[in-house]
């Protein structure tokens, strides 16, 4: 079984203050980001949603290797490069790829069939 770490949505927002204050009436809470950056993370219970103005066409999946859905390192995990070799073996193509050569903190980003982003974001 291959496992990407923890899950969230990351949607592509017109107004993040519109969202955040939406998404709050629905009891998500900040937890990182800023807004005047154009990007917030909130979080209700274990599920997180990115906010992102300006930055994404679509919306997406994205996986963060190494934390649990609390955003807490986790002892061991699958690195975001080896992830990238299974599914290249698996036949996957790769809509953008991390150096091999690398350590720590690299993405990648694959396409479903229907033309779903899906980011794999490894922070450490």
């Amino acid at each position: 079984m291959m496992n990407l770490g923890s899950f969230s949505v990351s949607l592509a927002v017109k107004d993040i203050s519109a969202s955040r204050d939406f998404y709050a009436k629905l009891g998500f809470e900040e937890i990182g980001g800023n807004a005047d950056d154009n990007w917030l993370i909130l979080r209700n219970s274990d599920h997180v949603i990115g906010l992102f103005q300006g930055m994404f066409e679509k919306n997406m999946l994205t996986f963060n290797p190494g934390w649990d859905q609390q955003s807490t390192n986790l002892e061991s995990f699958t690195d975001v490069r080896e992830l990238q070799k299974q599914l290249i073996a698996a036949g996957v193509e790769m809509a953008a790829e991390a150096d091999e050569g690398s350590e720590g903190p690299a993405s990648i980003m694959i396409i479903d069939p229907d033309g779903n982003p899906i980011l794999v974001d490894q922070h450490r």
